[in-house]
C-alpha cells in the first residue's frame, strides 16, 4: 500500500507528533534530546509573532517554522557515544512522515493518536525506521 500525503499534511502530523512526544519527554527515555540553534529559534519565534500574528507561539510551532525557513532540528544522543544523533530538514518531514506504519498514520488522521503514535512518527522521520521501543 502506498500512502500519499501533501506537504501540509506531513507538516501537520509531524507538528502533532512533536506536541505529543517531545514535549512530554517520550524521546528522552531513549537518551535523545531535541537540539537546535537558539538564535535561529529566536528568529523563527519573531517571524511567527510579528508576521503571522501569533501572540504566544508554542515551542512546536517555532520548531516547525525553523524547518520551514531552512533550519535543522537534531535528536542528539546524550547517553551513548553519539551514534544515534540524527538531523532533519523540512524535506525529510515531507518525504518520511508517509513512511510511518499505516496504523499510526491512520490514528493520526482520525485524531486518535497518542504518545506512542507520535513516537513512531518521529522515529520514522529522524531515523527512517522505528528503532526504539
Amino acid at each position: 500500500m502506498k500512502i500519499v500525503l501533501t506537504k501540509e499534511e506531513s507538516e501537520k502530523y509531524f507538528h502533532t507528533a512533536l506536541c505529543n512526544a517531545v514535549s512530554t519527554g517520550v524521546m528522552e527515555g531513549y537518551g535523545l534530546e531535541l537540539t537546535y540553534d537558539k538564535q535561529k529559534y529566536k528568529e523563527a519565534k519573531a517571524v511567527l509573532t510579528l508576521f503571522n500574528k501569533m501572540e504566544s507561539p508554542c515551542i512546536e510551532d517555532v520548531w516547525l517554522q525553523m524547518l520551514k525557513v531552512g533550519d535543522i532540528l537534531t535528536f542528539t544522543d546524550v547517553e551513548g557515544e553519539g551514534e544515534m544523533t540524527s538531523t532533519i530538514t523540512i524535506k525529510d518531514v515531507h518525504r518520511r512522515v508517509k513512511l510511518a506504519p499505516v496504523a499510526d498514520l491512520l490514528n493520526m488522521y482520525l485524531e486518535n493518536d497518542d504518545a506512542e503514535t507520535a513516537d513512531v512518527i518521529l522515529q520514522t522521520v529522524f531515523y527512517k525506521e522505528v528503532i526504539f521501543g
